[in-house]
């Protein structure tokens, strides 16, 4: 039991209602105006929220997150974009504090299906999120193997999936429908294996399809990445869906969150 208590992160969620705490400190917003710098183009997916770094509490996660500055969110919660953007399903955009930005128009771009995309960013949420911070074991019991067998229990926990059944009677008082996680685990309706993993297959084969960029630091090592965001949409239309923002942990270490690689599962 200890070696798995060893496995928790800090992780901080984000609500409308600060998670049960109506005190909780404002950290960002869902929605609102969609504020960019000149030169970065409109992003392909609908904007869902913008974080501010300077307000995250204090070690909320172990991230290395910039100290300040605001990080966007965008994302689709289908995931049929998601095989021919170099991103995914959605993507991210750090803003540095002090940047000049200007302020457009979400519904007023081009995109695959202007009429679906509208009513896209309609559906999302708004208002100001609030910040409590929790820790997390995994919400995973398996692990996916290149061969036979293909499952097998995390590495020196036998008993995972038990563990797993346990802490998941809990997490719904957590990270409630609608809720946006910074840091930690993902989670997912049916979470077996871990959804960072699956980013991480799909992101090498948009590399090896010629849909995202190669880079000398291109790692199919899992324990390279990290989990930087979850959303469980909780959107009309759309039940069940979680979109996870996934990266390197080198990559965002160095501010490049243009690799990030967004995966949505969704159990319709």
């Amino acid at each position: 039991m200890e070696r798995w208590s060893d496995t928790a992160r800090p992780f901080v969620v984000l609500t409308r209602h600060g998670g049960g705490d109506e005190d909780g400190p404002v950290v960002g917003r869902f929605g609102g105006p969609l504020l960019l710098p000149a030169d970065v183009p409109n992003p392909f997916h609908p904007f869902l929220a913008s974080i501010d770094l300077a307000a995250l509490p204090a070690d909320a996660t172990d991230l290395p997150l910039p100290p300040d500055g605001h990080l966007l969110l965008f994302a689709f919660v289908e995931d049929e974009d998601g095989d021919f953007t170099p991103t995914g399903s959605g993507s991210v955009v750090y803003v540095p504090a002090g940047t000049a930005v200007e302020e457009r128009d979400r519904l007023d771009w081009a995109w695959s299906d202007e009429d679906q995309y509208q009513e896209t960013v309609k559906a999302f949420q708004q208002g100001p999120l609030r910040a409590t911070p929790h820790m997390s074991p995994p919400y995973y019991g398996l692990v996916e193997l290149p061969q036979a067998p293909r499952w097998e229990p995390l590495p020196g926990h036998p008993r995972s999936e038990e563990l797993v059944e346990v802490w998941k009677s809990t997490h719904g008082d957590i990270a409630t429908w609608g809720s946006l996680q910074i840091g930690g685990y993902g989670t997912e309706e049916i979470t077996d294996t871990d959804p960072v993993a699956g980013a991480v297959s799909d992101a090498l084969r948009a590399v090896k399809a010629g849909r995202r960029e190669a880079t000398d630091t291109d790692s199919g090592d899992v324990s390279d990445w990290v989990l930087l965001a979850d959303w469980h949409s909780g959107v009309d239309g759309w039940e069940g869906a979680t979109v996870h923002w996934a990266i390197q942990r080198d990559d965002l270490a160095r501010r490049r969150f243009d690799r990030v690689f967004t995966t949505v599962f969704w159990n319709p």
